[in-house]
């Protein structure tokens, strides 16, 4: 049995080997994606499949590791052999979309199999019907690029060719697709050293049993955790804006049931699979659903397979959460960020030291293209984009920052775009032209990212949600604004989308990206008008808004609040029970 000193020692050099993996592929990857974005997560998992250790990244790509390492389990039943490294990206089973490529190592020590290095991360260009690979209007898989079925990139340490020359040929970038490849592979191996080091030191019986306790205890501590949680069934229903194909919203809820050891999720009831690509795998789903779970717990515990254990989610194959082949997944995110979500919503009232009020939950994920005329040579952007939070119960919410999906992901700098690219970032700035979500505490701000092509022509392609349907106050806070992007194409008029697939665009014309604020929390009239004026010298709100909004009325020329007007004003406002959200 690991005494408890040597469990720790072992925990935190599991912990070390996932960083390590983490930053040798961040260090060595080809695209800016990668790099800069950081759009990946790693994982090592035990030779069941469970997840161990997770590393800080992608919250909704670390959640599907294990079922990656499962569904390769079940497909080589022993056939594996040191050295060996398994690509896969097929969404349905153990994925998210094509774009996204796991390769996986299994870890021996001597003929023993140990477990498994896995590393999720963004591959710019996978082939499909456009640039970039993930589409707004794929309407089947096969539209959406090169699928990889779990298939040996490298077979006992040497390079399968064959494969590897399928992978550069459906790339309309291959020299970066080969370049992150080749980088996720060199992470693997960093993993996989680590983890046989552990071993040599300790022992193998040591390292297995600390495997098993860190999954034992994973598990004991989330039923601690769930016990404090208020019991019973909750409830939150709301609208994905459209599939891509049409602009028809679909429905979905969720019941979420929480007993003294054990979560459940229900989607039941939610619409079936999209026409369009905004389709949420099953792993994806589960993933989503992880992230509230976690922030419900603890969401500085030690996540593995174990904590995870008592969480159970149920969507019923068809629909929009559990899509069957060959659904198109490449906008997944869309219906995956609502799986969070609903949860968030069912659960944010009555656990408000815990969660927030809603969130602009839409990557307005972005690829933006093309042939750089200086070079000859391709270039893309392909990133997310960061927006506003909710408010909590005692504070104003975050702003700018990435979507609950997202997690740890960078937003890459301007001067890089612009040095590396024929682009110019014309703006990006705090959206307060469209404003938050207004309360007794507002939510965070939103961005506006303005693109100027500098090129002859460029390829844009984006896909956002939470436009019809903004993001929900709560206690009486006001909804936030809409998720939308602005086109202007010289010598036409701007046209205000959601969602776009390769966009034909000339030079100078302009993309603007324009991100959602935060759902507010609890009446705009309960706002200490201390901070109403702050808002107002900080040129947040304007002083129409802190008027008509707030009922604060604040002097222009003193900039102070005008305490008996504001008083009256608020009492005539309460009196009134008029709506006060704009």
């Amino acid at each position: 049995m690991v005494d408890p000193f040597t469990l720790e020692i072992i925990k935190n050099g599991l912990i070390v080997a996932n960083e390590e993996m983490f930053y040798a592929f961040g260090r060595t990857a080809k695209s800016p994606v990668i790099y800069e974005v950081l759009d990946y997560a790693v994982g090592i998992a035990d030779r069941n499949g469970e997840l161990i250790a997770i590393a800080p990244g992608v919250p909704g790509f670390s959640g599907v590791l294990d079922f990656v390492a499962k569904e390769i389990l079940e497909k080589y039943h022993g056939e594996l052999k040191p050295g060996d490294v398994i690509v896969s990206n097929v969404p349905y089973n153990s994925g998210t979309h094509l774009n996204d490529v796991t390769l996986t190592m299994p870890i021996y020590y001597k003929d023993y199999l140990i477990g498994f290095a896995i590393n999720k991360g963004h591959w710019s260009e996978v082939g499909g019907m456009h640039f970039g690979s993930w589409t707004s209007d794929s309407t089947e898989i096969f539209q959406e690029g090169t699928q990889y079925p779990s298939v040996k990139l490298f077979i006992e340490g040497k390079p399968n060719r064959d494969v590897i020359e399928i992978i550069k040929y459906n790339s309309r970038l291959p020299e970066f697709t080969i370049g992150d490849m080749e980088a996720q592979v060199a992470s693997l191996k960093v993993a996989s050293r680590r983890v046989i080091s552990l071993i040599e030191k300790y022992g193998l019986e040591s390292v297995l049993d600390a495997m098993n306790k860190l999954l034992a205890d994973g598990e004991r501590y989330a039923k601690l955790k769930i016990k404090e949680l208020p019991k019973g069934e909750f409830e939150a229903e709301d609208y994905i804006d459209d599939d891509g194909i049409t602009d028809e919203p679909l429905y979905v809820r969720v019941k979420v049931k929480i007993s003294d050891d054990e979560i459940i999720a229900d989607f039941t009831g939610s619409s079936k699979q999209a026409k369009g690509s905004i389709n949420s795998p099953l792993p994806a789903t589960v993933s989503g659903v992880r992230e509230t779970y976690m922030a419900i717990t603890d969401p500085h515990a030690f996540p593995n397979g174990g904590y995870f254990k008592p969480l159970k989610v149920i969507a019923p194959k068809g629909t929009v959460f559990n899509p069957q082949r060959p659904a198109p997944t490449s906008t997944f995110w869309e219906a995956m960020s609502y799986t969070t979500d609903l949860v968030w919503k069912a659960l944010a009232p009555h656990v408000p030291d815990k969660l927030s009020a809603g969130h602009f939950l839409s990557i307005l994920a972005t690829i933006l293209g093309g042939v750089d005329d200086r070079t000859g040579e391709p270039f893309a952007i392909v990133e997310p984009q960061p927006g506003g939070w909710g408010a909590s119960y005692n504070s104003d919410g975050e702003s700018a920052l990435v979507a609950c999906g997202d997690g740890e992901t960078y937003i890459a700098s301007a001067e890089v775009y612009e040095r590396r690219m024929p682009i110019l970032v014309e703006r990006y700035c705090l959206n307060t032209e469209d404003g938050t979500g207004h309360g007794k505490f507002r939510g965070g701000f939103g961005i506006i990212r303005d693109y100027r092509v500098l090129c002859n022509e460029a390829s844009f392609t984006v896909s956002i949600g939470r436009s019809k349907f903004p993001p929900w106050g709560v206690d009486g806070g006001c909804n936030g604004p809409p998720n939308y992007c602005l086109v202007m194409k010289q010598g036409e008029e701007p046209r205000r989308v959601r969602k776009v697939a390769a966009l034909l665009l000339k030079k100078g014309d302009l993309v603007s990206l324009r991100s959602a604020g935060g759902g507010g929390w609890g009446s705009p009239l309960e706002r200490d008008p201390k901070l109403v004026l702050w808002d107002v010298k900080n040129e947040y709100i304007t002083l129409d808004t802190a008027r008509n909004v707030y009922g604060v009325i604040i002097d222009p020329e003193k900039m102070e609040v005008n305490w008996e007007e504001t008083e009256r004003l608020r009492s005539e406002m309460r009196s009134r029970g008029s709506a006060i959200c704009p």
